[in-house]
């Protein structure tokens, strides 16, 4: 008798915790509802006003950083911000739904990191090459783009750098993903694959792990870790190391999970554009600086940024295109192009440097 009671006394409290929640979300929905219509208002006066740009990317910095530093739990500061992303990102579809190009095809890194900056509520665009991406967005088709630039494991892709080279577009934007790696097939043993396909970057990332546990299978470096999901299904002789979305798209086992060889591994990717924004407080700018054939040219060229106190967080060479031996730098600097510092360095910098090109001041990446 007492069981019963005791598990009575618990449905009954269950019931009443499940009734506040009923209510809680009926004040959310209402909440969030109030908000998209605000939003909407907010759009109508930009038109009143000929403005047709409606995604802000420093209002979004600054709403989410917002919301993480008031955050006192249970749910985690970064899941909090991801639910406030897809509720801007459901808002800004009301307004305006944008078009966002990147490194294709489905289920790639890429698109994590699109669909994590913008939220859900875009529409993406897959294409099959950065150069792609980057023509995308100068011909308007695309209001953004996203494509990688560099690995904590495997350092630059050089292709995205090259791009700026000649293309007037701006970086609005940058996408920090932690990269898990995963071992996918459709098999029953992975040991009995005949070879193990993935992009080129993945298969150095997990070097360690193919080594210890599949050291005789072939390694085949294919265009895109979705590419090598898309063999995997097809293939019971095949398996790919590709991500969860790729594994959910294409219906494989997950033979092994988290397979990379450093558990911090992760990309950065960069958001393109047409336009500078203004500043939010917590920003990086990234250059392209072409420094002149003298000795020291180069220690010239940065001892500005020290002397006005303005952090250097990159600095890679590229060869110029057009000159032989000749090399440009791309520079990331802690700050905004309109911070007084970052200012004054520029001004520093332009008597010791043959070009300088603003490549884009932006909101650090948001967890």
């Amino acid at each position: 008798m007492g069981k019963k009671d005791k598990n009575g006394g618990a449905a009954a409290q269950i019931k009443v915790l499940r009734g506040k929640i009923d209510a809680l979300d009926v004040k959310l929905q209402a909440l969030i509802n109030e908000r998209a219509q605000l939003a909407l208002e907010i759009a109508e006066t930009k038109q009143r006003e000929g403005g047709n740009n409606f995604y802000r990317p420093e209002r979004e910095a600054e709403v989410l950083r917002q919301v993480m530093a008031r955050h006192r739990g249970p749910l985690s500061a970064e899941a909090m911000a991801r639910l406030f992303r897809e509720i801007m990102s459901a808002c800004l579809a009301l307004e305006s739904r944008l078009r966002v190009a990147f490194l294709g095809p489905e289920g790639t890194f890429t698109q994590e990191a699109a669909l994590k900056h913008f939220g859900h509520f875009v529409e993406t665009a897959p294409l099959a090459a950065i150069d792609e991406v980057f023509r995308e967005v100068e011909s308007g088709s695309a209001q953004f783009g996203l494509v990688p630039v560099e690995n904590s494991t495997e350092g630059v892709i050089n292709h995205t750098l090259d791009m700026f080279m000649t293309s007037p577009l701006k970086i609005c934007g940058e996408v920090e993903l932690r990269i898990h790696h995963h071992l996918l097939g459709k098999g029953d043993n992975p040991s009995t694959a005949r070879r193990v396909v993935s992009h080129q970057q993945s298969l150095a990332q997990c070097r360690e792990w193919l080594d210890a546990n599949l050291p005789g299978i072939e390694r085949v470096a294919v265009a895109s870790n979705a590419e090598a999901a898309r063999m995997a299904a097809a293939d019971v002789g095949v398996v790919a190391i590709a991500g969860d979305t790729a594994a959910r798209l294409y219906g494989l086992k997950t033979f092994a999970s988290n397979i990379e060889d450093r558990p911090d591994n992760t990309t950065r990717f960069i958001v393109l554009g047409r336009e500078l924004f203004p500043p939010t407080g917590r920003d990086r700018t990234s250059l392209l600086v072409s420094v002149k054939d003298q000795p020291g040219a180069l220690f010239n060229a940065l001892r500005p940024f020290a002397d006005h106190g303005v952090s250097m967080n990159r600095i890679e060479s590229r060869p110029a295109h057009g000159s032989l031996w000749q090399y440009a730098f791309f520079i990331d600097l802690l700050g905004h192009v309109d911070d007084a510092p970052m200012r004054a360095a520029l001004d520093g910098l332009a008597p010791h440097a043959a070009e300088i090109r603003i490549l884009g001041s932006y909101p650090v990446a948001i967890p």
